[in-house]
């Protein structure tokens, strides 16, 4: 691993026990959330999912963060796979994708229910950081928080870079789920 990648996975894994500590109220967490994309077009549909995305919110305040490492994503064929490591995502350079930001509306996570909010804050992609309110459906039960989310990201907002070889291969609109469940941290 380089220096480089250290240094990243040790921040966010400080970030993630510092949200976790700083807030002695009720908070959940997960390590093996699943998140999978899919990209379509008439020559070719590729598709990839990694079970390994970190998650924890803190319940009092709405806080949420998530995190991937990028080269989890698995896929069908191995040559995709080596190809959207060193070609597309650079992922040598940028290890993980991630988002941080707040549950909007917060809800009551005592109360068992099914609820639709929308995760306000920043979606980073490839080193690049963007806005996002990204449409979230929550059901809480038993004190476990299921986390379900589907949305696009497109490929130019995040410089992610497709040459005009295989632009026909790959679209520039991706389709991403993060799907998981989340527990309660004592």
């Amino acid at each position: 691993m380089t220096n480089k990648k250290q240094v990243v996975v040790i921040l966010f894994a400080a970030f993630l026990l510092m949200l976790c500590i700083s807030v002695s109220a009720q908070s959940f967490i997960a390590s093996n959330v699943k998140t999978s994309f899919f990209s379509s077009t008439p020559i070719e549909d590729i598709k990839a999912a990694s079970s390994k995305t970190s998650a924890v919110l803190i319940s009092k305040t709405g806080e949420f963060a998530f995190q991937v490492p990028i080269k989890s994503f698995e896929f069908e064929k191995k040559l995709m796979q080596e190809h959207f490591n060193e070609n597309y995502m650079e992922s040598d350079k940028y290890a993980s994708a991630g988002f941080k930001g707040i549950i909007d509306p917060n809800i009551n996570w005592l109360k068992d229910g099914e609820y639709n909010v929308l995760a306000k804050g920043t979606l980073t992609i490839h080193g690049v950081s963007k806005p996002r309110n990204i449409p979230t459906k929550i059901i809480i039960k038993n004190g476990a928080a299921t986390i379900a989310s589907s949305f696009d990201v497109t490929c130019v907002d995040h410089g992610i870079e497709i040459p005009t070889l295989v632009f026909t291969k790959i679209a520039k609109i991706i389709s991403v789920k993060v799907n998981g469940t989340l527990t309660q941290k004592p």
